[in-house]
């Protein structure tokens, strides 16, 4: 079976390794995936970990971890990334995120941005909601 990300491999040799390590992921566009994952998952733990200090939720986290297990999970499709690689220290990563949510499909349409701190990237909030 393929990873929740959409990646050909399987969970267990993608998004698994990162929830794993905490989140050490090379690329924004990695720790995007991954924080997908978590969503499906509903892995609060992972998701306030990987998201950054300055705008962490951790107050919303019950309420998140609630969501996520509300709606059922479709797939993630990577529309664009700028920057966000190995050594770079911001990037952005627009996607959209398919979920069914009260028998209907939605979308999250979004343009996140990435910051690396001490070599570790994390989800700094929307850039833009689209």
């Amino acid at each position: 079976m393929k990873c929740y990300c959409g990646n050909n491999k399987t969970y267990n040799n993608c998004c698994e390794v990162f929830h794993s390590n905490n989140g050490k992921t090379e690329t924004a566009q990695q720790l995007m995936r991954s924080r997908y994952s978590a969503f499906v998952l509903a892995n609060g733990d992972y998701l306030m970990q990987t998201h950054h200090n300055s705008t962490r939720p951790i107050t919303e986290k019950k309420a998140i971890v609630k969501w996520a297990k509300s709606v059922d999970w479709i797939k993630l499709e990577i529309l664009e990334t700028a920057n966000g690689l190995e050594n770079d220290d911001k990037g952005t990563v627009t996607f959209n995120a398919y979920f069914y949510d009260n028998k209907s499909i939605d979308v999250i349409h979004e343009k996140s941005a990435f910051i690396k701190e001490n070599n570790k990237w994390y989800y700094l909030g929307y850039a833009k909601k689209i």
